[in-house]
């Protein structure tokens, strides 16, 4: 299996005319800059990776700028590189090849909400929070939830997914119609507000998932869902990983509609404690939630209680008052940033594997196998729901040879997953990180397909390049 970052490398930066310098400040005046913190800022993200700064930054404001923008750099054969809320974890924002990195952050609108439709229509730069804000009178909700207070446009490019995703899917469902600027400085709307279509190729599902290598995502539109009668949370502790991967297993396979079970490993839930300053059991740990009726919901947590007491988990807790359900899934939230005070200064390298249900139990346990041999901390979290668990690994940026460890382990897990009919990404996205594993998921004939697409959308390769695979070869 290859390295995943050996791509990285062959990566060289393009010049950058002053021509195409001048003729962004004429039209956008002081929304163009190359301060260096600035540039800074736009060149790093939370991956391992070092920063690789754009040449200047564009701050956009709607969808004629950026097309505007996007004809500009094709004229001069600059990079393009969009920018939403810097949140990803495989090297996405990074700018290789130099470039512009046009930042979508005051694009953050609501364009429009249908509510008898369960749409709603919105700019990139609205982050969920900032959507679900607007839509708390409606009755509604928009359901991805990965985390981090990710922007749309970034959760769309990389099809992201999250905590409900057991319930209401990924962005992959979720996501109706787009308008896109493409390379060629094009405007394109794919899709429509209809539940469904079989008209021609789907042009949205291209693009969700496409990491901003094959346009520039301006508008979307989304699902929504009513928010639930009721809603209860609940945590277990069990006595080993095993036991709560089984757990969860069993619960899917007998079809209860769980919202979200989230599972974290006892250094997590260690981490998880001095950071939201809680006093969860430190075992292995899985997070409940329950949605629908007052009836279903106790249903449903009935069933689940019964699942967990045949797999050995203990303390079943309950928190069904709204603040103390938040103050659980804050800390749940925020998980990533209480593993990195583990090891003060560190960096995390992620995995972010996803496998058949059935075989995630065998997945967990044999990745707990590879932690034990290591000498990096490694704490473990996970979606179980949909199959996808994380792993960080978490190094001293200034010793190399943490980071070749935290890649081999990497490589073991991804190796184990694709051999069990998994992929290498469940919702992070290939970035920089994954391109390494690509053919071994995929196949060379797929690749080659994907970069024909590739080449017929952007054959100046100005699209974010130097992520997802590699143009040539």
């Amino acid at each position: 299996m290859n390295h995943p970052t050996e791509h990285h490398a062959l990566s060289q930066r393009r010049p950058f005319p002053a021509a195409l310098l001048d003729a962004l400040k004429q039209q956008f005046a002081e929304r163009v800059t190359t301060a260096q913190a600035v540039r800074e800022h736009h060149g790093r993200d939370e991956s391992p990776f070092d920063p690789q700064l754009p040449d200047a930054v564009v701050f956009a404001r709607s969808t004629e700028e950026v097309q505007a923008i996007v004809g500009l750099c094709a004229e001069h054969d600059v990079p393009i590189i969009p920018y939403g809320n810097g949140s990803s974890l495989e090297g996405h924002l990074l700018a290789v090849q130099g470039g512009i990195s046009i930042d979508l952050s005051e694009m953050n609108r609501v364009v429009s909400i249908n509510a008898e439709d369960l749409t709603a229509t919105v700019q990139p730069g609205i982050s969920r929070k900032q959507l679900n804000e607007a839509l708390k009178d409606t009755g509604l909700f928009f359901p991805i939830d990965p985390g981090a207070d990710a922007s749309i446009g970034g959760m769309s490019a990389t099809r992201a997914s999250g905590t409900n995703a057991v319930r209401y899917g990924s962005m992959r469902e979720n996501v109706l119609a787009l308008t896109v600027v493409t390379a060629d400085g094009r405007v394109i709307r794919t899709g429509t507000r209809a539940r469904k279509s079989s008209a021609g190729y789907d042009l949205t599902r291209l693009f969700v998932g496409s990491e901003g290598t094959l346009g520039v995502i301006t508008e979307i539109t989304v699902r929504l869902y009513p928010q639930p009668e009721a809603i209860s949370a609940a945590v277990c502790a069990f006595p080993s990983m095993g036991d709560a991967v089984r757990a969860v297993i069993e619960t899917i396979q007998m079809g209860v509609p769980i919202a979200r079970v989230e599972f974290v490993d006892a250094l997590a839930v260690r981490a998880i404690n001095r950071h939201s300053n809680l006093s969860l059991r430190e075992a292995p740990m899985l997070f409940f939630e329950f949605h629908g009726t007052e009836s279903g919901v106790k249903e449903q947590a009935q069933t689940v209680q019964d699942i967990v007491a045949e797999n050995r988990g203990e303390d079943f807790e309950w928190a069904t008052r709204p603040e103390d359900r938040s103050r659980l899934w804050n800390a749940r939230h925020s998980a990533y940033f209480a593993m990195l005070q583990l090891k003060p200064g560190c960096r995390a390298v992620t995995t972010d594997v996803c496998v058949p249900i059935s075989r995630l139990a065998e997945c967990v346990e044999e990745t707990e196998k590879d932690l034990r041999g290591s000498y990096l901390p490694s704490p473990i979290v996970g979606h179980v729901g949909d199959g996808n668990f994380h792993v960080a690994m978490l190094l001293d940026p200034g010793k190399p040879e943490e980071l070749e460890e935290a890649e081999r382990i990497n490589r073991r897990i991804v190796a184990r997953a694709l051999a069990m009919g998994g992929t290498c990404t469940g919702e992070h996205g290939v970035g920089l990180h994954k391109m390494g594993f690509m053919i071994d998921e995929h196949g060379a004939d797929a690749i080659a397909v994907m970069r024909a697409i590739k080449q017929a959308l952007d054959p100046k390769n100005l699209m974010n390049p130097g992520k997802i695979f590699a143009f040539e070869g």
